[in-house]
């Protein structure tokens, strides 16, 4: 038989302090530690660290929607510059007419489009047409006309602003290619008229400079012209120009026949499909019923 030993004798073998608040209360009846009060504290804080990340997310969403708009209003912005700018565009053709011939070159390319090998090749060919003949001869291209009607009264305009008297400008030619309206003019002094000639004058309007500038080909156009020009003056075989081709294009709309065909062919498509709507369920229903 195994021994009983009282509790306090156990106590002071084992030398254990009794703790009866700690061993005779329930769990549920105990008092609650100081860790469940600094739960509120602690869920505060996590309270506050959920709102402080929030805010960031919230500037960033506002960062982004600021770019956006600010890279959108820059697209209108560049979309919308033409509108804007349009006056400096068609300013142009005043400013060719303030600055005056140039003085290194035969060719006031305002707008743009010749290259620097068609620059050079008419240096080149009315350099030695000045040298030999004493003809100066200066093309113009501009990109649109405001000011006047047409190519030919700007030309006039041309010639009277850069040599104001008849002795100025009798050796001086004015060729000018307005590329939106894709025509051109040519204008001289009375010297350079007669030596070109009337014929010379109206084939290059009416033939190099339209025509290939409707193909937008201006360096053709500008190079071709000069050279049927320089031809004439030194007397030489007219190389001729471009003509206009007569592509007929072809209509896109139906004659009244074939519409008339095609109309008679969709009543009878129409009239068909609304007889096999009708006539289908019909039929149907009536062998449904008949079978009972």
């Amino acid at each position: 038989m195994g021994t009983v030993f009282p509790p306090h004798s156990l106590s002071s073998l084992l030398n254990i302090k009794p703790s009866p608040s700690r061993i005779l209360l329930a769990p549920s009846l105990q008092p609650k530690s100081n860790s469940l009060f600094c739960s509120k504290p602690i869920v505060s804080s996590l309270r506050k660290n959920q709102t402080s990340s929030l805010k960031p997310s919230c500037t960033s969403w506002l960062a982004h929607a600021q770019q956006g708009l600010a890279a959108l209003a820059i697209s209108v912005a560049l979309n919308f510059s033409p509108l804007l700018f349009s006056g400096n565009a068609l300013a142009s053709e005043f400013d060719v007419l303030n600055e005056g011939p140039s003085k290194d070159s035969y060719v006031v390319d305002d707008a743009g489009v010749l290259s620097r090998v068609t620059r050079s090749d008419l240096k080149q060919l009315l350099s030695d047409l000045e040298s030999r003949k004493n003809f100066h001869i200066n093309f113009i291209t501009v990109r649109k006309l405001t000011s006047k009607a047409d190519a030919f009264e700007y030309a006039d305009q041309v010639l009277e602003r850069w040599y104001p008297s008849v002795e100025e400008g009798n050796n001086k030619g004015i060729v000018v290619l307005v590329t939106s309206q894709k025509e051109g003019a040519v204008t001289g002094g009375p010297a350079f008229v007669q030596a070109v000639g009337e014929n010379i004058l109206d084939a290059t309007v009416s033939e190099n400079l339209p025509v290939l500038a409707t193909d937008e080909k201006y360096n053709e156009a500008i190079f071709s012209t000069a050279k049927r020009l320089v031809a004439a003056i030194d007397g030489l075989p007219d190389p001729g120009g471009p003509k206009f081709k007569d592509n007929k294009r072809e209509s896109n709309f139906k004659t009244k026949e074939e519409t008339e065909e095609k109309r008679g062919q969709f009543t009878l498509v129409v009239g068909g499909l609304l007889v096999i709507a009708f006539v289908v369920p019909m039929a149907q229903y009536y062998a449904y019923v008949s079978k009972k």
